[in-house]
């Protein structure tokens, strides 16, 4: 996975009932736009994410296409 600070990344739920997360991605820790990535929540709400296979990054408004995964 790869992604770019201004990206969205999307977790979705895994469980009935509960709701799928988003968050835009403020840091790239990874080398070449690898996890980890500090997301900040659409709560309001900050955390270091190392996505798994529920999650997905879809491009911001300045990345532009590119080949994602």
């Amino acid at each position: 996975m790869h992604a770019a600070v201004g990206d969205q990344l999307h977790i979705h739920s895994r469980s009935v009932g509960m709701t799928d997360q988003k968050g835009e991605i403020i840091e790239v820790r990874g080398v070449n736009g690898e996890p980890p990535y500090v997301v900040r929540f659409e709560d309001g709400h900050t955390g270091l994410i190392y996505p798994g296979p529920d999650c997905n990054v879809e491009p911001g408004k300045q990345s532009g296409s590119r080949t994602l995964g």
